[in-house]
């Protein structure tokens, strides 16, 4: 015990100055994103306005402000999570009911960084502690879709606001979606394995280890290398993605297909983007350039969220859990939720 109380005391100072002196440059380093930009592009000399010069300021101004931003805020929600342990989670969830139960579940989905398909583990992990089926999927909803990746992005890119409506509209998808579910008692359409893992869990009581500052800042790192080092390539991609619809796909041609005038594109947006798989990190990217060519928000968001909360590889995991009677209850109630919000943002902004 001395020497872990050592250990904390003697390598806290350093934790914090270091910490201290890191944001010092991320700061300094994110405010020149916009300069570094404009010298890279300017090396290309006139084909810096034409399709490739702004599909490149976009790609080498983008790539880092999007993993800048996701570096800090997984760090951040690394150290969180060491206050609040998983068994913890399920022991506090099993013994809601449901309402208070749906609304707390789909809290703890923004502070848990995972895709659509990580978060089924975690998924099966409250069923077998006896969470409410509906409960369960209110956390599965807003755990790929409102997580703190996605809210600190879309904060960067398009402002306080846009992130803010987002964040009550996600979490209204997934407690009104896991109301409904849980109204529907579709527990017999779980596949067998599953039903008998219910309430299989025992005790879920939990006395986390006593942590030094030290140990927590240790487990934000990890959190940085594990998330991070998971999404990054999509990030690239993503960019990638974002880049070349900034330089080279007409704005009229966006604006028409999801614009705000037809009836159709939100339903098409959703449509169009559950095929897809990426998560927050990957997709903005794409969004902020779709928005840059004259589409419409609403029609966009409608996009995003079925790209990272229905996505078809998540689906595909679902059906090792779920029978295909409860995934296509549960992707018609989230896709009609998303739509509403689609709806909504293009009536409103």
């Amino acid at each position: 015990m001395e020497r872990d109380v050592k250990r904390g005391g003697t390598t806290a100072p350093r934790w914090f100055l270091g910490l201290a002196a890191a944001s010092v440059a991320w700061v300094v380093l994110y405010a020149q994103l916009d300069a570094i930009a404009d010298l890279l592009a300017s090396l290309l000399g006139p084909a810096r306005t034409g399709a490739f010069g702004l599909a490149f300021r976009f790609f080498v101004f983008e790539v880092p402000k999007v993993l800048m931003l996701l570096l800090a805020v997984v760090f951040a929600m690394g150290v969180v999570h060491t206050f609040v342990a998983p068994e913890r989670t399920r022991a506090l969830l099993s013994g809601r009911r449901t309402g208070i139960g749906n609304v707390m579940a789909a809290s703890l989905g923004v502070v848990t960084p995972f895709c659509s398909c990580s978060a089924v583990p975690l998924f099966i992990g409250f069923l077998q502690a006896g969470v409410p089926l509906g409960v369960t999927f209110s956390f599965l909803v807003s755990a790929p879709m409102v997580n703190e990746v996605a809210l600190a992005l879309l904060f960067g890119m398009l402002g306080w606001k846009v992130a803010l409506l987002y964040m009550s509209m996600g979490l209204l998808i997934a407690v009104v979606s896991g109301f409904v579910i849980g109204r529907l008692h579709l527990e017999h359409h779980l596949e067998d394995w599953v039903r008998q893992l219910q309430n299989s869990a025992g005790d879920c009581g939990y006395e986390a280890p006593a942590m030094t500052w030290p140990d927590r800042f240790g487990e934000g790192l990890k959190h940085v290398r594990e998330i991070v080092g998971r999404v990054w390539l999509y990030i690239v991609l993503g960019v990638g993605v974002g880049a070349a619809v900034h330089g080279y796909v007409p704005e009229n041609l966006m604006a028409s297909i999801m614009g705000k005038s037809e009836w159709w594109a939100v339903p098409a947006a959703v449509i169009i983007g559950v095929p897809m798989y990426s998560n927050a990190a990957g997709i903005l990217p794409v969004v902020e350039a779709l928005l840059g060519k004259g589409a419409a928000l609403g029609t966009v968001m409608a996009f995003m969220m079925s790209v990272i909360a229905l996505s078809a590889p998540e689906m595909i995991i679902l059906r090792k859990v779920l029978k295909p009677t409860l995934i296509a209850v549960f992707a018609g109630v989230v896709a009609l939720g998303i739509m509403v919000v689609g709806y909504l943002f293009n009536l409103i902004l």
